[in-house]
């Protein structure tokens, strides 16, 4: 089955394409990503098809891990590829530097101080008007406001992160490429073998079980709570922990908005299912309760 999703309240330039595909097919190829498994790992980039150069790149920045892979064109040359790695390395720690709400001097604290308004820097805007926009598609599920001390998007922003560091690939020329953080992944264009990324998505508490797997030349996974970590989402209407569901994965065109449904389905439980129709451009692929 392909899904041709629409454009939803991530802003993209391109159609994402996702394709499930049959597992007893897929048995015989090797998937390029995994998701939900401990170490989220990424497979061997194999051999690249011809006239590409292949790159694969982890960094650490204050606050999460991201993987890079890039599969560019081999006239663009291995000197642009390296500048066009390090410009999306630098986006990813400049925007932890700047907008990480849990440093005193960046733009979120200053404006959880009142020392700035949203429209003071258009990032901050662009940051505000998600989680605004977020909060309304969640029925206030999602919601930056509703935390100790003020505004905080962190349910959104590794994944805000991640599109602005994928922007930055593809304004150098690179339109094959997977960015990686964590469970969360967005990707474009076709891996190092010259087919679409395979990823094969680990059901988040039983090992046991075979992987979803996914064929993908545009789109993004988010999840919450795959880490086995308890207590990090908040329900937002009574402010104690959610504990309805254990793990929470949606993909769609967007990661910064899959994050932010992904971690308010965790902290909604079964309710928010009803938040992605069978035409809606973003998709629950795991929503397991509690036992």
């Amino acid at each position: 089955m392909r899904t041709e999703q629409q454009r939803g309240p991530g802003r993209l330039d391109e159609q994402p394409r996702t394709r499930w595909v049959d597992q007893k097919a897929f048995s015989r190829r090797r998937p390029d990503l995994r998701l939900g498994t401990r170490s989220h790992r990424l497979d061997s980039a194999g051999d690249p098809s011809g006239g590409r150069i292949t790159v694969q790149h982890s960094v650490r920045t204050g606050t999460a891990g991201y993987s890079l892979l890039l599969n560019a064109p081999e006239e663009l040359g291995r000197r642009a590829v390296g500048d066009a790695l390090r410009d999306a390395v630098a986006e990813l720690r400049a925007i932890d530097l700047t907008y990480g709400p849990n440093r005193p001097q960046s733009l979120v604290s200053r404006l959880r101080r009142g020392e700035i308004s949203p429209e003071s820097y258009p990032p901050l805007t662009d940051l505000v008007d998600r989680c605004a926009a977020m909060r309304a598609a969640t029925d206030g599920w999602f919601d930056a406001w509703a935390v100790p001390g003020g505004f905080d998007p962190g349910g959104l922003l590794n994944g805000w992160a991640v599109e602005r560091a994928a922007a930055r690939l593809r304004a150098a020329g690179i339109h094959d490429y997977a960015v990686l953080s964590g469970a969360d992944l967005t990707v474009r264009g076709h891996a190092a073998h010259g087919g679409p990324w395979r990823v094969a998505v680990h059901h988040p508490t039983d090992s046991r079980r075979a992987p979803l797997v996914l064929e993908m030349t545009a789109g993004a996974v988010g999840t919450s709570g795959v880490s086995g970590r308890q207590g990090h989402v908040v329900d937002p209407h009574t402010g104690e922990p959610a504990g309805q569901l254990v793990a929470a994965t949606v993909v769609g065109p967007d990661l910064a908005v899959a994050d932010a449904y992904a971690t308010a389905l965790y902290a909604a439980g079964p309710v928010g299912l009803s938040w992605f129709r069978a035409d809606s451009a973003y998709q629950a692929l795991f929503a397991h309760r509690r036992r």
